[in-house]
């Protein structure tokens, strides 16, 4: 089974990947500036930034020539040439490199750079999910080449989703209920929601794009055999007995499992993971756990990489994409705070 993809890439993707180094196992774009977001008109979406990932698999070779073709685009980071770039990139925050605020053919983008093997890395085990969460929600596939390990890898990402979100929604429940809970995986925990993010981000993101994260995830559901997939009427069945909820947590990623192993073997007792996942699946809080799992995994990545991105961007840069950011939050609290009608 391949991802499903958005494969209308259009002239303006084609146009912006052009001026890049062609080197790239899988290129994507995302985020407000790409796909219509509730309460944007299409005037806003153009003006807003565009986001994109290049996965590559030789980031040395990459930066060299990107530093060659787009020197503009980094910050004072360039001084350290490519190979401190590659160090930068790998041993701190997500192990994504991100140039930001950068004008290309008439719009303004923001582009992150990570190896494959990084990639893959986060798809499989959620290491950070902070690529793997991006590619929870559609995205416009613009480039993906024949890896197949990349390929198996993105589509364990999208079920590896649906298993964490059964465990923590009730037995029955609508598409709309699960897709809200998948996009929002990658923001629990995540500082930037509390200062910087619209709080109403998860639900702007789910409420234009019902159709998008159907064909995304039609397949698998339809193929899960721990749910009863009702597409007609946009319902779901999930087993939530303790044997169902075991499979389940037998299927998440590595690094979530570790997490929520912590969270319940005592310090020294030193039990195996399938022992642990089996009391867990028997606990009424186990759906708090799971989720409790993740926010940790993603809390520590988005003030990591938020730092590294300081450093990458730049200082005026950064201060400027910030304040951006909390604009956008404070737009969004001005639509949502209700209106106070005077008694007359």
């Amino acid at each position: 089974m391949t991802l499903p993809a958005l494969h209308n890439t259009g002239v303006v993707y084609r146009r912006i990947l052009s001026q890049f180094p062609q080197d790239i196992s899988l290129a994507f774009a995302y985020g407000s500036g790409v796909f219509k977001q509730h309460g944007t008109s299409q005037g806003q979406m153009e003006k807003n930034m565009m986001d994109f990932v290049f996965a590559v698999d030789d980031p040395v070779t990459w930066h060299t020539m990107n530093l060659l073709q787009n020197r503009k685009h980094y910050s004072i980071l360039k001084l350290l040439g490519p190979t401190k770039i590659n160090s930068i990139q790998n041993d701190h925050g997500a192990a994504v490199y991100y140039n930001t605020l950068v004008p290309v053919d008439g719009r303004i983008i923001k582009y992150g750079v990570i190896s494959t093997e990084s990639l893959i890395e986060d798809l499989m085990h959620w290491k950070t999910m902070y690529v793997a969460g991006r590619l929870h929600k559609p995205v416009k596939m613009l480039v993906q080449n024949e890896n197949g390990k990349l390929r198996a890898a993105l589509v364990a990402n999208l079920k590896s989703a649906v298993m964490a979100s059964f465990l923590m929604l009730p037995e029955s429940f609508n598409e709309e209920d699960l897709f809200m809970q998948i996009a929002g995986l990658s923001y629990a925990g995540d500082f930037r929601m509390v200062i910087g993010e619209d709080k109403s981000k998860v639900a702007n993101i789910v409420k234009d794009n019902i159709e998008h994260f159907r064909s995304l995830y039609n397949n698998i559901l339809q193929d899960c055999p721990q749910a009863v997939y009702k597409p007609q009427q946009g319902k779901l069945e999930v087993d939530k007995s303790p044997e169902g909820q075991f499979i389940q947590l037998m299927a998440l990623p590595r690094t979530l499992q570790q997490k929520i192993t912590k969270f319940v073997d005592p310090p020294g007792k030193n039990r195996d993971v399938e022992e642990i996942l089996l009391q867990v699946a028997q606990d009424p809080d186990c759906g708090a756990v799971v989720q409790q799992g993740i926010s940790t995994i993603v809390k520590s990545s988005s003030i990591t990489q938020s730092i590294k991105g300081i450093a990458t961007a730049g200082i005026w840069k950064s201060v400027s994409y910030s304040s951006k950011k909390l604009l956008k939050m404070w737009k969004g609290w001005r639509r949502r705070k209700p209106s106070v009608s005077h008694m007359s």
